[in-house]
């Protein structure tokens, strides 16, 4: 079967659900499709990290890895950049990148960090732990579940506009740590007048830090990479509460940004570079179209734009082009306090085996599980957009000793009144007093992650594909006088390897006729 061709040269990498769609294997994907279309490796320019931080997870080399963009273990990917819309701790970029080079790939040469990229430190962090402290024990609400990564402190003071930007370690250290002392202060007053942490709650935060740290990072200190002093981060706690050791603190960031100073570049420069000479790039996007702070719905959402849009922002450059591919599950997860119109019932038997393999990435908090809701990919492509569709994880559903169906598919929201809702309605009152609508399939017994063809497909598992399809479709073209075309699906994943997906898929058009 012909490969399909990308309609630009820019190619954006989102999620349509929320989150935990399996994204990063894309950019590999992509990658390989590229230079089977192009030729040379070098026509893959740069994968581009767009938005959010060290708060979504990929897996790469074995190394788990959140923070660097994706393509660290691809030697044809020539620059590795993070956008503009990134915030990003210098600690926590050498963190990644020391292991990965361990392991033979080259890192640093690679990277480029624009000169517009937010600075995020110790003092965002403490403001994560702190806020959530707030919300539990003085607002007495429910957690939302943060990963303590100060990423949503990192964005606000992007709004406030006491944003550093890692142009400043190209400069003085005196500067730097002027503006840095201020606003770590003003993080320390809200933090204890504010957020009302008690002094013990504040010594907390630095334990909290070190183990979750120590644990993130033991393959790297069994491997003497980093000694275990690295991850400690009771160092800069001072000598009384609310207050920090400064010199230590200071020193440590200043010591991690500058050196990273060759790294720091234009990042519209090279974009548009790439895109004079025709080369690719590869928008990675953290998060989903469901988590975006303005689609999505508080306080369950991510600090940033997760969405195609945000790439021009992230890079710097005016609109054009831009191929978008989307990325869900077979199945929902979800993780916090999210309405799931879809759950699965606890008890059921392919709920337990789904929750087995369903934990965050950056969290690891367990996820919550569903069936898969056309209706949210369908606001996702008539609102957001995309032209590709790829859907993980499609083995995990084929029937077993433990589950023998049938497979559901939510098509339509229903109200008390019997009415029907085929997009998401913004208000959380609303969507909670709605059920799914179910279509009902029979499901398959043969072992997909064996297969390398979609034509080995058993027919259960292609009709389940085509209402994949056409469920998503109908709802986003529920209404509407123009009709969006179906996207193409592009990959589907039969297993966590590299190799486990397929790519030979039928057009749409064939897809659909199979939703019988």
């Amino acid at each position: 079967m012909a490969l399909k061709p990308f309609q630009s040269t820019i190619i954006a990498d989102v999620g349509i659900s929320f989150g935990d769609e399996g994204k990063g294997r894309v950019v590999y994907e992509v990658a390989d499709e590229i230079e089977k279309l192009s030729g040379p490796s070098n026509h893959i320019a740069m994968v581009l990290k767009v938005n959010g931080g060290a708060n979504s997870g990929h897996t790469a080399g074995g190394l788990k890895h959140n923070l660097l963009p994706c393509g660290v273990v691809d030697s044809r990917i020539e620059h590795l950049a993070m956008g503009s819309g990134v915030v990003a701790d210098p600690r926590k970029i050498w963190w990644e990148v020391k292991p990965i080079e361990a392991l033979g790939y080259p890192v640093l040469t690679r990277l480029r960090i624009d000169e517009r990229t937010q600075v995020s430190d110790l003092c965002h962090r403490l403001l994560d732990l702190a806020w959530e402290h707030y919300r539990a024990h003085v607002l007495k609400e429910e957690s939302r579940g943060t990963t303590g990564r100060g990423i949503t402190p990192a964005f606000s003071d992007e709004v406030n506009q006491w944003q550093l930007f890692f142009d400043v370690f190209r400069h003085d250290k005196e500067s730097f740590l002027q503006r840095l002392f201020t606003r770590a202060r003003r993080a320390l007053a809200t933090i204890q007048h504010t957020c009302q942490v008690d002094p013990a709650t504040w010594d907390g935060f630095f334990e909290h830090l070190t183990q979750a740290e120590l644990k993130a990072n033991a393959e790297s200190i069994e491997k003497g990479i980093f000694p275990a002093s690295e991850f400690d981060f009771k160092r800069f706690k001072g000598s009384r509460p609310f207050d920090l050791n400064w010199e230590e603190y200071g020193n440590v960031y200043w010591q991690a940004g500058s050196s990273l100073a060759r790294q720091i570049d234009d990042i519209r420069e090279l974009m548009l570079g790439a895109i004079d000479r025709q080369a690719h790039v590869i928008c990675e996007f953290g998060q989903s179209y469901w988590l975006d702070k303005r689609q999505g719905f508080s306080p369950n959402v991510t600090a940033s734009h997760a969405f195609t849009p945000e790439l021009f922002q992230s890079a710097g450059i005016p609109l054009q082009p831009v191929h978008t591919i989307g990325v869900c599950k077979a199945y929902d997860t979800k993780v916090g306090t999210h309405v799931f119109i879809t759950q699965m019932d606890d008890q059921d038997s392919i709920t337990v085996r789904l929750k087995r393999m369903e934990y965050g990435t950056s969290t690891g908090r367990q996820r919550m599980v569903g069936w898969f809701d056309a209706v949210e990919k369908g606001s996702a492509l008539r609102y957001g957009g995309f032209q590709d569709l790829v859907i993980n994880k499609i083995d995990a559903l084929t029937l077993g000793s433990d589950w023998q169906g049938p497979l559901k598919l939510c098509i339509a929201y229903q109200d008390d009144k019997g009415n029907l809702y085929h997009r998401v309605p913004r208000n959380d009152a609303v969507r909670r007093s709605l059920t799914p609508v179910y279509k009902e399939l029979p499901g398959w017994t043969k072992d997909l992650q064996t297969i390398h063809s979609f034509q080995e497909f058993p027919i259960e598992a292609k009709r389940y594909v085509g209402w994949m399809l056409k469920a998503l479709h109908d709802c986003a073209n529920e209404g509407n006088r123009v009709r969006l075309p179906p996207p193409n699906i592009r990959y589907i994943g039969v297993g966590p390897d590299k190799h486990q997906i397929i790519s030979d898929i039928p057009d749409a058009e064939t897809l659909l006729a199979l939703a019988v």
